[in-house]
């Protein structure tokens, strides 16, 4: 690292830090702590809540993905757009979450059910969350360790201690800071901030890398793969032992069934202005990806290239040392392009990607401590509370579990030794928790004949069985034939089978759906002065995919787009698929193919959404900060389940006594 790369990382960071103490003014309640006092636009949703994906623990995720199953997963993907685009464009769970006005969802799950179901879900989710978060601070701190060129070890008070260790903690703590600072308002703003800075210095390191490799050069690593473990062939790629066609198809499943079920953005789900603006946020979040992940792949194959191919064997000599040098196979196999990425950058371009991934630590460690932290006073000790707190010393508490939540992953990550594959690593966490809290979520918005006792029976169910699968998978790895995929997919399917039946065995009397969701005579009249109507009537057609009256025209154009854009792929899927079961593609052409969808056409949207969604998000942050200065405070708005709002749950729990 140059002096010049280390003035471009200081520049952005000192004017995140003058952002975060300035934005302190602006929290001044328990909702605006958590949820940004609900006043949050499309944009800076969809630019605040994408920069949790810039960290480098997803940079070394996706370099696991590509480098083991290059672009074959994007193939098998496209599969599940007709479901994907139907689920976001309708806001599937997120709309009627937010309608709810609950700030977590174990809140919401005792307004539906009780407060004992609220009680175990929040303290499951706590838990599993913690487990899940773990990993992400030691795996961001080792890269930037081999990133900066820094020893592996330094001596501290006479003893041996691995680098990334108080490099963890230095980054832990600076996060911190930052997030006890004022929240979501102070997260939302600085990732906001992160997100539109870090497009811009993609588009520098994209540039670099281009002129620094060809593509035949790339090509040429990855068409050497053994038969069938193909990098580019989908129909050559079977023999991929992880990533591959049941990877996608089996997550094509939980990805619906898991939609918001997972907490670690929960803040985000509820700080929309109106649930309209959460739903166009998530499609906002959907343009601006179309461009966000060109740089994780153009970095991974360049590294791989830089690696393997011998025009840079002479470059890379002092890599392939270092990385021989990592004695743990794993960590070995997670930091080999990080490494190459480090030798291959040129002086200013490395500063540059340096700021991408500091950045990408504040946005996603400090969402993750808000978000848990939130969870475990929100959902396990609030319930307990029979005083209510003051709101000081609920904003207090709020901060003290969030410092705890930062020193549980600082030991975690200190203590733990991971030995699977990161993505593989989130999807076995998370199902614990989201494999039976699934089930009680969608029925419990959607279905009026859900029950307290199916809530209970399905979490059990699913929570048990895929946790069993996992236990099963650990000691019996050669005999048990299941992957964490295929145990999470049975696993939910076991538990929506058990909350069916059991609903239908219980429910004595509907639910009333209009109180829960703030609908007709319960509407709140607040909210009602920042909805969206369109003028038109909205067509049968429209309605099938999720648009109804509340789409502006810009809306369903937004929307459309990205339902024209999936279906587009869709299609190049099925005729792709058929053309080679009939006449199989050449080598040279899955490889011209892959240059321009995969290279190309990514690279094409970062332009265009990196000007896009600048102006966006400084429009919206300007609306936030006017919607904060005048909006009315409620005391009350503090995640406290009122009786009025429990009474309409214990008329379905009369029903299924004993849950």
């Amino acid at each position: 690292m140059s002096h010049i790369d280390w003035m471009i990382i200081t520049l952005p960071l000192a004017l995140l830090v003058w952002v975060g103490w300035y934005t302190r003014r602006y929290m001044r309640s328990v909702a605006d702590f958590l949820s940004g006092g609900r006043m949050a636009g499309r944009y800076l949703l969809a630019v605040a809540r994408g920069e949790q994906g810039a960290g480098p623990v997803v940079f070394v995720a996706m370099f696991e993905l590509i480098s083991h199953a290059g672009f074959i997963t994007m193939w098998w993907h496209w599969l599940s757009i007709p479901v994907g685009i139907i689920v976001g464009i309708s806001g599937w769970v997120i709309y009627r979450f937010r309608e709810t006005r609950a700030l977590t969802l174990a809140q919401f799950f005792e307004m539906r059910y009780s407060r004992r179901f609220r009680l175990f879900t929040g303290f499951l989710a706590f838990a599993a969350g913690m487990v899940n978060f773990g990993i992400i601070p030691a795996v961001g701190a080792r890269f930037l360790t081999y990133f900066l060129g820094l020893p592996q070890t330094l001596m501290i008070f006479g003893h041996e201690c691995p680098t990334y260790i108080p490099i963890m903690a230095l980054l832990l703590s600076l996060t911190l800071i930052l997030t006890l600072s004022g929240g979501l308002i102070t997260l939302m703003i600085t990732n906001c901030l992160e997100g539109m800075i870090s497009q811009v210095l993609f588009l520098i390191i994209i540039g670099t890398l281009l002129t620094m490799f060809d593509w035949s050069q790339i090509n040429s690593v990855l068409a050497n793969q053994p038969k069938g473990q193909s990098l580019l062939n989908p129909f050559d790629s079977l023999g991929l032992k992880d990533f591959n066609i049941w990877y996608c198809l089996m997550g094509m499943w939980v990805g619906v069934y898991k939609t918001m079920a997972w907490q670690n953005q929960s803040a985000y789900n509820t700080a929309s202005v109106t649930p309209h603006e959460s739903r166009m946020g998530g499609i906002m979040s959907t343009w601006r990806g179309l461009g966000n992940g060109a740089v994780m792949t153009l970095l991974a194959v360049c590294g791989m290239t830089f690696l393997a191919h011998p025009d840079f064997a002479a470059q890379s000599t002092v890599a392939h040392q270092q990385i021989a040098d990592i004695a743990q196979h794993k960590i070995r196999d997670q930091m080999s392009i990080p490494i190459a990425v480090e030798q291959m950058l040129p002086m200013g371009v490395k500063g540059a990607l340096c700021v991408v991934l500091l950045m990408g630590i504040f946005g996603g460690d400090g969402t993750h401590l808000l978000s848990w932290g939130s969870i475990f006073i929100q959902d396990v000790v609030l319930p307990l509370r029979r005083k209510p707190f003051t709101q000081k010393e609920h904003i207090r508490l709020l901060r003290f579990s969030m410092v705890g939540v930062a020193l549980v992953a600082f030991l975690f990550g200190s203590l733990f030794r991971q030995t699977d594959y990161i993505l593989l690593w989130w999807m076995v966490t998370e199902a614990i928790y989201v494999g039976g809290a699934g089930a009680a979520i969608i029925g419990g918005l959607y279905w009026k004949k859900g029950t307290t006792a199916a809530a209970w029976a399905g979490l059990l169910t699913g929570s048990l069985s895929i946790t069993g699968g996992i236990v099963a998978k650990q000691i019996y790895d050669d005999g048990f034939h299941l992957n964490g995929a295929q145990i999470a997919f049975f696993g939910s399917l076991l538990a929506c089978f058990v909350y069916i039946v059991v609903s239908l065995l219980t429910c004595r009397e509907n639910y009333n759906m209009d109180r829960l969701l703030h609908r007709g005579s319960y509407a709140v009249r607040e909210e009602r002065e920042f909805a969206t109507h369109s003028k038109r009537k909205v067509s049968l057609w429209a309605r099938l995919i999720g648009i109804d009256e509340n789409f502006t025209f810009g809306d369903k154009w937004l929307a459309g787009g990205i339902f024209g854009w999936s279906l587009l792929w869709f299609g190049v899927f099925v005729v792709g698929t058929v053309w080679n079961l009939i006449t199989p593609w050449p080598m040279a052409v899955w490889s011209s193919f892959w240059y321009v969808v995969a290279i190309g056409v990514p690279i094409a949207f970062s332009f265009i959404t990196a000007i896009w969604f600048a102006w966006g998000g400084v429009i919206d942050m300007r609306h936030f900060f006017y919607r904060l200065k005048n909006e009315r405070i409620d005391v009350s708005d503090n995640g406290v389940v009122t009786k009025e709002e429990v009474s309409t749950a214990s008329e379905n729990r009369t029903s299924s006594v004993h849950s």
